[in-house]
């Protein structure tokens, strides 16, 4: 096992590079970035104050719009613009080498100087190792904090929409696998196929018109994960004010994930019910729920629960995001996307590089989770 457990963590390593090298090649192909998305912003706060300043007129003085002191009345500066960059880092400030004093584009002896997309690359995996992420750019915040804030939101869902996924689908499961071709059977495999095709987020669209003041009832909340006032609340108040806040959510996300489980209780349930050991205990006169729980129970759930690292991996990945813009919880779902709409590249790639690192760990416990509970499986032995 240690062979195994070591060569699965060397191949995270060019996975990792990989997945990275992917995303930072699509930043590149898409267009726009933050320098421009930064301009757009600070050129269309100008416009907007100098139409306020102007009182709405469109006409305005000649002398009025040269003296006007906002940038978005005459456009941004170059010497702005390469500040930036340099913030940013697509470029740096070269100065000579007979140059003592502090690096400024100011200054006649220094220049500014672009930096390669590779050699940035590599500048920001090398960061990444040590966990550096910089500082966002439009949030002037560590990105780790921000992560470190933000990841508690999605944990918490995925972790209450893997549970309950659970507590629903095991019992769901045996009893499909006992009533195995009765109409009971049928009946809940086609609500399990129709939930499997629904995605989460027209499911959480159609949960919030219906349940959250839409055109039907207002019973939950809209957004968010918390009342206005949870600090001032009893402990009691505070846990109910929680759940009743997390009920669209995680129900948005529980519907793909029940599904899947449900299937895999009943279909490992059969195999083990058609085992020579059940007909033997059968035949030596045990009662029915005796041989399903004392016997067939153990050793068919032991890969369903082998499979809950990969089931919360599922849930984690698979709909945190709209789930989370759609409800706004302030989780690393909402994070990243309001990054990708914002040009926001630390935060991009410091969520991908977590979530990365996230679903290739909790991967390989869930591979060893099957070799402690079953001995007769050794990925040693695969090639």
């Amino acid at each position: 096992m240690p062979v195994y457990i070591l060569r699965r963590i060397l191949l995270m390593i060019p996975t990792l590079i990989g997945i990275m090298l992917i995303n930072f090649a699509l930043t590149l192909a898409v267009p726009g970035g933050p320098i421009e998305t930064l301009s757009a912003r600070l050129e269309g706060e100008g416009e907007a104050a100098d139409k306020l300043m102007g009182g709405g007129s469109e006409t305005k003085d000649s002398d009025q719009e040269k003296d006007s002191t906002y940038l978005g009345a005459r456009g941004l500066p170059p010497e702005f613009l390469d500040q930036i960059e340099i913030e940013f880092g697509f470029a740096r400030i070269v100065c000579d080498p007979a140059f003592t004093g502090t690096p400024s584009l100011k200054d006649p002896a220094c220049r500014k100087e672009k930096i390669g997309e590779v050699e940035r690359f590599f500048i920001m995996m090398g960061k990444y190792l040590t966990f550096d992420f910089g500082e966002s750019y439009f949030k002037s915040e560590s990105v780790m904090a921000l992560i470190v804030d933000k990841l508690p939101v999605s944990i918490t869902l995925g972790l209450w929409s893997t549970l309950l996924a659970y507590l629903i689908s095991i019992p769901l499961g045996i009893r499909k696998a006992v009533k195995n071709g009765s109409s009971f059977d049928v009946w809940t495999s086609g609500i399990i196929i129709g939930a499997y095709s629904i995605p989460s987020l027209l499911f959480a669209l159609l949960l919030m018109v219906l349940f959250a003041g839409g055109s039907f009832f207002r019973i939950f909340p809209l957004r968010g994960l918390t009342s206005d006032g949870f600090a001032d609340m009893t402990l009691i108040e505070q846990i109910k004010d929680y759940l009743w806040h997390i009920v669209l959510p995680v129900t948005a996300q529980l519907i793909t994930a029940f599904t899947t489980l449900t299937l895999l209780t009943k279909n490992s349930f059969l195999d083990e019910i058609g085992k020579q050991y059940v007909m033997t205990a059968r035949a030596k006169g045990l009662s029915e729920s005796r041989v399903l729980y004392g016997h067939v129970f153990r050793n068919a759930m032991m890969i369903v629960i082998a499979g809950f690292p990969s089931a919360f991996i599922g849930v984690f990945f698979g709909s945190s995001l709209f789930i989370e813009k759609i409800f706004t919880l302030d989780g690393l779902g909402l994070l990243g996307y309001n990054a990708i709409v914002g040009r926001d590249y630390p935060i991009i790639f410091a969520t991908l590089y977590v979530s990365t690192l996230m679903g290739m760990a909790i991967t390989l416990i869930s591979d060893l989770t099957y070799m402690l509970i079953d001995p007769r499986i050794d990925f040693e032995a695969r090639r």
